[in-house]
């Protein structure tokens, strides 16, 4: 028989267990006698010997080598020097944003047919084709209906007052509030604080006898229904509260008396126009002057009334309004044709070098009656004149620091 050959892996079995000096005694087998290990033959066994793990010897620790010593860390350098950071300027929300969608580029939006001219004459002949658009100053003035548009955020009070009388102080009252109420269409009324028999009722028709007095001794005034009972409105919208008309009582109006009727008009008002007394000693001045946002001073182009205007300026400044003084409005307006001898432009630029701005209200046939005044009758260049005016006073309306 021929000895039977080890796989090779037990061969390596037994020699791992050789080399590691871990193997065990083997086990006598009792059906096996001595002759049977001297035969010297390798004979097949039941349970090899390298099965059994059982009896042996502890495992001994392998040797390790000592780690070799780390190199030591090069030395940190210190952080450079940073350059200081700038503060980051926040975007001016004025200016345009360079990455925004200019949609007036990408939009190529129709014009729209003239509304009126030849321009209008010329669209319709064509039938639609040929569309000149509107003229310079239909342009113009839907900028201007734009600018008295603006919202207004609670109410806006704005005193109309000159030292002289017969200036056209009423009518520019009258002028400049019909063109707010008929332009924004919101509630616009004009308080009559005139203490010597005030005319600005009859400069609309009047649908009521009651006056500012009358409006303050009712204590059931709560609704807007309840204050309109006693105001007079023209077609162009414009309310009017007219004044005392006796005398006595008129020469009483005080300054109290005008803040009550401002507390109950603001309620139920947008704009509040107050046609002022000529004087600035009268006890409802001071309230007039405490109340308003904006001022308009009026005066005529002639040598006497710019002296009288120039003068209202500097009582103004004296007696702590400079800021009102420096923010008004000055009209010269023309109730009579205006005389050669005076250079309007110069008069305006000798105010504009102390107001906000100066404008110039025309001579008007339709004025100079002193009758109702109607939109409609006067002149174009008039209403052109009063729109403008209107459009800057509107310019204050976000920028009202006092809401007293």
């Amino acid at each position: 028989m021929f000895p039977l050959r080890e796989t090779s892996y037990e061969s390596r079995v037994r020699s791992t267990r050789d080399t590691t000096g871990t193997r065990g005694r083997r086990r006598a087998d009792p059906g096996r006698g001595d002759g049977a290990r001297k035969s010297g033959m390798n004979q097949p066994q039941e349970n090899p010997s390298w099965l059994d793990m059982g009896d042996d010897e502890p495992e001994e620790p392998s040797y390790q080598a000592p780690l070799a010593p780390m190199p030591p860390f090069p030395p940190q350098r210190p952080p450079a020097p940073q350059p200081p950071q700038q503060p980051t300027q926040r975007p001016d929300p004025s200016e345009p944003d360079p990455g925004a969608v200019d949609e007036a580029a990408l939009l190529r939006r129709a014009k729209h047919p003239p509304a009126r001219g030849w321009r209008r004459a010329v669209f319709k002949a064509s039938g639609g084709t040929l569309n000149l658009g509107d003229s310079p100053a239909d342009i113009r003035h839907a900028e201007l209906v734009r600018a008295v548009r603006q919202p207004i955020r609670g109410d806006y009070r704005i005193a109309v007052l000159s030292l002289k009388g017969g200036v056209g102080k009423t009518t520019t009252t009258i002028g400049l509030g019909a063109m707010l109420a008929s332009t924004r269409g919101d509630r616009v009324i004009a308080v009559d604080a005139n203490p010597d028999l005030g005319t600005l009722a009859q400069r609309v028709q009047q649908e009521t006898k009651s006056t500012v007095r009358d409006l303050i001794a009712d204590r059931s005034v709560t609704r807007y229904a309840d204050v309109r009972a006693h105001t007079s409105q023209a077609p162009h919208r414009l309310e009017v509260l007219s004044s005392e008309r006796d005398p006595a009582r008129a020469e009483a109006f005080s300054e109290a008396d005008y803040r009550r009727v401002m507390e109950i008009l603001r309620r139920h008002y947008n704009i509040i126009l107050t046609d002022c007394g000529t004087g600035l000693s009268h006890s409802a001045m001071n309230g007039v002057l405490g109340y308003a946002h904006a001022l308009v001073l009026v005066t005529s182009p002639a040598i006497d009334g710019a002296r009288s205007a120039t003068a209202t300026l500097e009582w103004l400044s004296a007696h702590g309004y400079g800021e009102l003084a420096k923010s008004a409005v000055v009209v010269v307006c023309s109730s009579r044709s205006t005389s050669e001898s005076v250079d309007v432009d110069q008069l305006a630029q000798h105010f504009r070098a102390r107001t906000r701005a100066v404008h110039q209200i025309p001579f008007d046939a339709h004025l100079a009656e002193g009758a109702e005044v109607e939109l409609d009758l006067m002149h174009k260049k008039t209403r052109q004149a009063f729109m403008e005016l209107a459009a800057t006073v509107a310019e204050g309306f976000p920028h009202s620091a006092r809401r007293e």
